[in-house]
């Protein structure tokens, strides 16, 4: 626990607003360098490798040249975003905002605790977090967009396999195919009613003017993220909406009114407008989802477990159930073979996981399977948030190993786009410093920065 506090107290420094630091000279603070019109302050170094240093970042080389060099590099970023009017959702940044927000409260023990240890309150961290957050993401979407060109062939992915040493050969661990096939457990009527009436009194307590729809949502909506802001999403296009919510929202126009019912895949929403830009819309919402009874989701998982005796008995085949009877829409039309949805897996978009990329509930049962063996009937939380009942199937096992071209095409793939948008963005910084105006403090020219462009 005393580690945890420690760190917790690296992360105050960074996200609390900089204050009066007094140097060994007696000097209050001063800025060290500065890149474009864009001040580093000696404080900030300090406070990243206080924070850096309890979360064990190792630096390669001086951490008083790696760190400001790297805001310096930020700072670039964040120009060159301005100037080609690069931005980023409200939405995402209070997403993640709220994720830094509940590893706080989940580290110390509560929300109170929080606020006490930072001696502040909860909109003030939140507010001091949302500016890092907001550069963070910014910094992201601008080197996409400066990579967002780069073209690959399989000439390209042959070339590199040729070329690379066999002891450099990258280590590709072990990966599994899956399919499932899942059931949406049986809701009686009587709990939609139940659900339906709850979210009719909200619309009344609104449009009596007795409660505010943003103070209801953050008591009672069960979609957590938007919760917190007050049921808020941010603007959105009509394709970033499930489709019965966008239809509703992009045709309110009183602020004051609050929609219908709306059901969709995630449960039943109360909407209400609250701006609209253009094509985008910012909505706030109340989500309940209607709870399943312990008799019915007994029921689903024997309904299950039949199939799987059915399918092991060759009755029919697996591939065949996932289609007719899965109520899983993303994978039914692909005879239940899940897809890896995580964009930071080099096998994003195929149907390999390694273990960690699968959800916590199917890695569990998959792990002790053998290949073409199907599990007992489990429950998980799909992407949805809805409880669903499950079986899977392990479809292919691939034992790590050093990579192929035959097995390993997209893993090679991925490598070669990365060492290419690697150079382009490096090419890019090496550039952007020779157009840009740095000043730095003569303490700290003697530094071997990885791009020497900033002394001139």
């Amino acid at each position: 626990m005393k580690t945890n506090f420690k760190m917790l107290f690296a992360l105050l420094l960074v996200i609390c607003s900089i204050q009066v630091v007094k140097a060994q000279n007696n000097v209050i603070d001063e800025v060290v360098w500065v890149v474009g019109d864009q001040a580093i302050l000696k404080s900030e170094i300090e406070a990243e490798r206080i924070r850096a240093q309890y979360e064990g970042v190792k630096w390669n080389g001086d951490p008083y040249c790696v760190i400001p060099e790297q805001m310096a590099i930020q700072k670039l970023y964040l120009h060159q975003a301005a100037i080609d009017s690069i931005e980023v959702t409200e939405s995402d940044v209070m997403r993640q905002v709220e994720s830094q927000m509940n590893f706080y409260i989940q580290q110390i023990g509560s929300k109170e605790k929080m606020e006490e240890y930072f001696n502040k309150t909860s909109s003030q961290i939140r507010e001091q977090l949302h500016d890092n957050v907001k550069d963070g993401l910014t910094v992201q979407e601008m080197q996409r967009s400066l990579v967002g060109d780069i073209k690959l062939t399989p000439a390209d992915v042959r070339r590199f396999f040729k070329d690379i040493p066999q002891d450099s050969l990258p280590f590709i661990p072990t990966q599994v195919e899956v399919q499932i096939i899942t059931l949406q457990p049986r809701i009686p009527q009587e709990e939609i009613e139940r659900v339906k009436s709850e979210l009719r009194s909200y619309t009344e307590q609104v449009n009596s003017g007795s409660t505010q729809f943003s103070t209801l949502a953050l008591l009672y909506s069960e979609d957590q993220a938007s919760a917190r802001r007050g049921g808020e999403l941010g603007f959105m296009g009509r394709g970033e909406l499930v489709p019965e919510y966008a239809n509703v929202a992009f045709n309110l126009t009183d602020p004051k009114k609050v929609s219908k019912i709306v059901e969709s895949e995630f449960g039943f929403h109360i909407i209400q407008l609250i701006e609209k830009r253009g094509d985008r819309v910012n909505s706030r919402h109340i989500l309940k989802k209607p709870r399943v009874a312990e008799e019915d989701l007994m029921a689903g998982l024997l309904r299950l477990d039949s199939i799987a005796n059915d399918i092991r008995h060759e009755k029919f085949s697996f591939d065949a159930a996932a289609t007719f009877i899965s109520s899983d829409k993303d994978t039914k039309n692909n005879h239940g073979l899940m897809q890896n949805q995580n964009q930071e897996s080099d096998q994003y978009g195929t149907s390999r996981f390694e273990m960690k990329d699968l959800p916590q509930e199917v890695a569990k049962v998959v792990d002790k399977l053998k290949v073409g063996e199907i599990s007992d009937a489990f429950t998980m939380i799909n992407t949805k948030g809805k409880e669903v009942c499950v079986i899977a199937r392990l479809k292919n096992r691939i034992e790590g190993h050093k990579a192929t071209m035959t097995e390993d095409y997209q893993a090679l793939k991925s490598i070669v786009m990365a060492k290419r948008r690697e150079e382009k963005l490096d090419k890019w910084i090496r550039d952007k410093q020779k157009t840009t105006f740095v000043r730095i403090n003569p303490d700290w020219v003697k530094c071997e920065f990885k791009y020497p462009g900033w002394v001139k």
